[in-house]
């Protein structure tokens, strides 16, 4: 990260999955009723001074920096590391959202922060308490658990954040409802 002074708000998209189950279709230029899934998430991120999408470059509707984990394909936690690595400056509070799940939306954000307030961060949970891939994390205490070079490929999110103090913040609106399948796909278009 630079020396530069922190942002208030950062946030990682992370679109760099291999879409199996999609045929390996890019998910980030999937579209839903006109809209692409990376434009969906871009809206839910509008108040972040800076955003990083971890995948291969689209064109975007506002200014975003694109990297990669190294290797490629290294899984969420490795994602987010790549993100935190290519901020201008680095924020003091990160949103971590993937970029397959529409129904997320800036209200979503704002009760993931508002919920992150004196914690270590927040989480998305649906109805069973599951986790999502949208957070607010405080920047330095992830930034403190970061492991070393190269242990980051193949980690999991719940490995990365450990027992870091997150708030579970319920969906409402099917906000936990994503992209893995043509299934969903349909669901999410007929919706």
């Amino acid at each position: 990260m630079s020396n530069r002074p922190a942002t208030a708000l950062g946030a990682v998209i992370l679109s760099g999955g291999t879409a199996v189950r999609l045929a390996g279709a890019d998910k980030a230029s999937i579209e839903i009723h006109g809209r692409t899934l990376l434009e969906y998430a871009l809206d839910a991120v509008m108040d972040a001074g800076e955003v990083v999408v971890v995948g291969e470059w689209v064109p975007t509707n506002r200014p975003v920096t694109f990297t990669r984990e190294d290797p490629p394909l290294g899984g969420p936690a490795a994602g987010v590391l790549a993100g935190l690595d290519a901020f201008i400056a680095p924020p003091r509070q990160l949103v971590v959202l993937a970029v397959d799940m529409p129904r997320v939306t800036l209200d979503t954000i704002a009760r993931l922060r508002d919920a992150a307030h004196l914690r270590d961060g927040a989480v998305l949970v649906d109805g069973s308490g599951r986790r999502s891939l949208a957070y607010v994390l405080d920047t330095e205490v992830v930034a403190a658990r970061r492991p070393a070079y190269g242990d980051e490929f193949g980690m999991s999110m719940r490995t990365l954040l450990g027992d870091m103090d997150l708030a579970a913040v319920p969906a409402v609106e099917g906000e936990t409802r994503d992209v893995d399948t043509f299934a969903d796909l349909r669901d999410l278009r007929e919706s």
